[in-house]
């Protein structure tokens, strides 16, 4: 039945058709929005993606070790120091 439903005079003739009805100046400017349209698209289903991997759980960072000071005599902080964390000393070996 559609055998050779499509041939190419039958392209020849919509096309002609579509200049008429468009005019050649707006064709142009129609397939230019139809690219941009395309475009926006695109990048608003790639953030959708990525607004979705971004909504899986990720682990926590461990949080730092906090420092600790080591005072000569209580109230005196002219001799406080920085006490190295457990995971800064070495233990030679």
């Amino acid at each position: 039945m559609f055998h050779n439903a499509l041939e190419p005079w039958h392209l020849l003739i919509l096309v002609a058709v579509v200049v008429l009805i468009f005019g050649s100046k707006k064709l142009p400017d129609a397939a230019r929005a139809l690219g941009k349209s395309m475009r926006i698209l695109k990048s608003e289903t790639k953030a959708m993606k990525d607004d979705g991997a971004a909504n899986e759980p990720r682990p926590e960072p461990e949080p730092a070790p906090e420092q600790r000071t080591i005072s000569g005599a209580p109230g005196d902080t002219a001799t406080a120091r920085t006490a190295p964390t457990d995971s800064t000393t070495s233990h030679g070996g």
